[in-house]
């Protein structure tokens, strides 16, 4: 009886109950608001899809052999009946996996920004639109004479950025000068220290993408260069969160993997997995931390504070966002992997692929970026007791 029943009705049962758990949600407001946003400021989104196809055309030609012409041929889709789909018990655990860190990125940095951040390394020390004077002086009035310390990290991990693409480029010369064991101890040590600057710069761009909501949640007219430089003096009170994000994560997937190049370390890739679970549960768990020092310029402890508050008083609104993220995250890496696995050996459908989830993918993360910074500006306007919403 159940193989008798038509495709398209699990299909519209799926539709009806994700509709009616989107519009029947407490936060169905904010949702609609980010929408609104991301029609207004198309970069909420495009931002995310060039960082997404920047990466994946790198993680193409790098890692997909190609071996002739036929590789391009259209015969490769064929039917679908004729694709090897995997079953569910096989790509589940890896999409939940990609789906909780994904959901994490919101609150924390939702893009891979290597290896446009070599680009993003060369602006910064060529002081494009002021953001280096900018950056300077966000950090010498923020930490005194620390702020020194941590400009000399930037620079170092920017200059990194720089070399990472050099060294990898001229491995296989280096190998003529060096042990092969010597050369992959010193690209491992670039690459950690290029990673440092990868992420900061996925941050910046987070909180920049924040001001952009903010500036139309609350109505005022900018200029891109000003708003560049604002979004680098809030940034410098994020910092103060993400040296703890750093060091948990380099603690916990950094060092493991940079000690295992120069120590014989057991089954290291086999604790990533748990590594990457503990980082996501971490930012989750201190969901509100970054936006409330994007917003208010706090101490950490005030945020800390903030973040308790919210919990407490809008805990049902933040779990229901949470969930809606999760679904959206979880379809979106269940068919990744699904399409992945069955187009193995198709690499035409597989670039088709990856461009249509790489789009959709951006396009989803841009609304929930802009969604969370709506809901969390209405939770805000309700603790200080107003009766009505943000009204745009």
């Amino acid at each position: 009886m159940l193989a008798a029943v038509p495709r398209v009705y699990p299909l519209l049962g799926m539709l009806a109950g994700y509709l009616l758990l989107l519009f029947a949600s407490p936060v169905r407001v904010a949702l609609r608001d980010g929408f609104r946003c991301i029609l207004r400021f198309k970069r909420l989104w495009l931002v995310f899809a060039l960082l997404a196809l920047a990466y994946s055309t790198f993680q193409f030609v790098v890692f997909t052999p190609l071996s002739a012409t036929s590789d391009f041929h259209l015969e490769q889709f064929g039917f679908w009946d004729s694709w090897h789909w995997p079953g569910f018990v096989q790509v589940w655990r890896e999409s939940l996996l990609h789906a909780v860190e994904a959901v994490a990125g919101i609150f924390d940095a939702a893009a891979t920004t290597y290896p446009l951040s070599v680009l993003a390394a060369l602006l910064l020390l060529l002081n494009w639109r002021g953001l280096h004077r900018s950056l300077v002086r966000a950090l010498r009035k923020q930490f005194g004479l620390g702020g020194w310390l941590i400009y000399v990290g930037v620079l170092l991990g920017a200059l990194a950025s720089l070399v990472k693409p050099l060294i990898y480029w001229q491995m296989p010369e280096w190998i003529h000068f060096l042990p092969p064991a010597r050369t992959l101890q010193a690209s491992a040590v670039v690459d950690t220290v290029a990673f440092l600057f990868e992420y900061l710069c996925a941050v910046y761009l987070q909180v920049y993408l924040i001001t952009v909501c903010l500036a139309w949640i609350k109505g005022l007219h900018f200029g891109e260069e000003a708003l560049l430089r604002f979004a680098m003096r809030r940034f410098s009170f994020v910092l103060k969160w993400l040296g703890l994000l750093v060091l948990a994560s380099t603690l916990l997937l950094r060092v493991p993997l940079l000690v295992a190049y120069f120590r014989d370390v057991p089954g290291v890739l086999d604790y990533l997995p748990l590594g990457r679970c503990v980082m996501a549960a971490l930012i989750l768990c201190f969901g509100s931390m970054q936006i409330s020092l994007v917003l208010h310029n706090e101490s950490l402890r005030e945020a800390f504070a903030a973040h308790r508050q919210f919990v407490r008083w809008h805990s049902i609104r933040f779990a229901w966002f949470l969930l809606l993220c999760a679904l959206h995250y979880w379809f979106l890496a269940l068919a990744d992997a699904t399409v992945r696995a069955a187009a193995i050996e198709r690499p035409l459908a597989l670039i088709l692929w990856t461009l249509l989830f790489v789009l959709a993918r951006a396009l989803v993360t841009g609304w929930l970026l802009a969604s969370w910074v709506c809901l969390y500006r209405q939770c805000e306007i309700g603790r200080v007791n107003r009766e009505t919403w943000i009204r745009y």
